[in-house]
């Protein structure tokens, strides 16, 4: 599989997909660490690439995404953005509100199969 397929396969087959350095239990930098915790604090279930173990995506990513760095949080197929833009999201209770409802419809849209 060409990698950018696997990278559009990758977001559209998690709801809440967080690509980041490290993981979010140990996290490789300051930055996806943030980013790790607001999306940990808004109690939704989310999957996580790490970067760095990943170095073709680390590579192309920026690419596919037209986005330059990482952290990158996907939301329903969506770049959201970046750690800056989501503590802003998160302290404005907008990143919970799109996380919960986009969870909420990845259930009902799971339920109906």
């Amino acid at each position: 599989m060409d990698i950018m397929d696997q990278i559009k396969q990758q977001i559209e087959s998690n709801n809440v997909l967080l690509f980041m350095k490290g993981t979010p239990n140990m996290p490789q930098c300051g930055f996806s660490s943030k980013a790790a915790q607001v999306v940990m604090a808004c109690g939704e279930r989310f999957a996580y690439v790490n970067i760095l173990e990943q170095p073709e995506i680390r590579a192309n990513l920026p690419k596919y995404a037209n986005w330059p760095t990482f952290p990158q949080l996907w939301v329903g197929g969506e770049l959201v953005g970046g750690s800056d833009i989501l503590v802003e999201m998160y302290e404005s209770g907008e990143l919970q509100t799109l996380i919960k409802e986009s969870a909420a419809k990845a259930d009902s849209e799971s339920d109906a199969e």
